[in-house]
């Protein structure tokens, strides 16, 4: 049996190199190539162009000129309060579960809208959808317990002809659960992702954006505005990160042959130990843990899966298209 615990490297990692966001952003071009982001930019003492990254508004107007001007979209929108996330530490996740798949794929990268990614918790934004296309041609299955969530991802879905019938989404009436009630007894996917939500309650998740702003402007915040926005489920849930992902690998048990690999975004380094225990103890074949680093945060994905080398070697034959 192949070795289950694949050890992390040192967690002081650079951005993905197939990351667009290697350097810093080039406002001086999104700001000439989407007008709307203009008002938010200014120069630093420095004399750099830069936004105010504590701005709720600014920060949405610079992912929006980058999803327009980067990852060809004709139209992204989301309603004031959703979560908008940085972009590129979505880029990195998606870049990385590229190379895990690649690994098994005689190390060319697995493309086309014939591999099929089940994001858990899509969200309004439904970033990962739109990186995961344009970069490697995927296709989509989004799922979230938020109805107004699947609704706005979907009119950005239908807004975009790049992505009509690439992406598909279901609703999570049950959010106890991960897979069941989204994936069908028969149905394949070719691997899952999730950016889960990492607190236990609304009170933590202020303190924690508390101390994140009070350590980004080194003096005391006393109020927890969200740059990035998020409301309930996207920022925490009942037993925070820990439940989630015990629940979500306890249930990927029950779907071993559904899915060639499933991964989630770990942000707390102190829970991996309790992860890697139950890993073990519903019968993986083979773990791997990436360290990721954006800015001063830093998280770590985690991807597993049940196949033995035979069976994985079997999945790529059947599914994915040597490129």
């Amino acid at each position: 049996m192949a070795d289950k615990r694949e050890k992390k490297t040192a967690e002081k990692p650079n951005i993905h190199p197939r990351n667009k966001h290697t350097g810093r952003y080039d406002l001086k071009r999104l700001k000439q190539e989407h007008i709307a982001l203009k008002p938010f930019v200014f120069k630093n003492k420095y004399g750099s162009l830069t936004i105010d990254f504590f701005d709720p508004k600014a920060v949405k107007a610079l992912n929006k000129a980058i999803l327009l001007c980067d990852y060809n979209l004709e139209y992204w929108d989301i309603p004031d309060g959703f979560l908008c996330p940085p972009i590129p530490g979505r880029a990195d996740y998606i870049h990385h579960i590229a190379d895990i798949l690649a690994k098994n794929n005689e190390g060319k990268f697995v493309k086309g809208d014939k591999i099929t990614c089940l994001d858990i918790g899509v969200g309004a934004n439904c970033v990962y959808p739109i990186i995961g296309e344009h970069s490697y041609g995927w296709s989509f299955i989004g799922s979230d317990i938020d109805k107004k969530a699947i609704e706005v991802a979907e009119n950005i879905v239908m807004m975009n002809s790049n992505l009509n019938g690439k992406v598909k989404f279901r609703h999570q009436p049950k959010p106890e659960h991960i897979f069941s009630g989204i994936l069908n007894t028969n149905e394949k996917v070719d691997f899952t992702i999730c950016n889960p939500p990492f607190h236990a309650t609304k009170a933590e998740a202020e303190a924690g954006t508390l101390r994140k702003l009070s350590n980004l402007k080194k003096k005391r915040v006393k109020k927890a505005e969200l740059n990035f926005s998020g409301q309930g489920g996207e920022l925490w849930t009942d037993g925070g990160e820990k439940r989630f992902v015990l629940n979500m690998i306890n249930e990927s048990a029950q779907f071993s042959q559904n899915s060639a690999w499933f991964s989630t975004l770990v942000s707390k380094q102190s829970n991996l130990g309790v992860f890697y225990d139950r890993l073990e103890k519903v019968g993986i074949t083979q773990h791997i843990t990436t360290p990721m680093g954006q800015g001063n945060k830093m998280s770590r994905i985690i991807a597993w899966t049940f196949l033995s080398a035979p069976e994985m070697k079997t999945w790529a034959n059947e599914r994915w298209v040597n490129e």
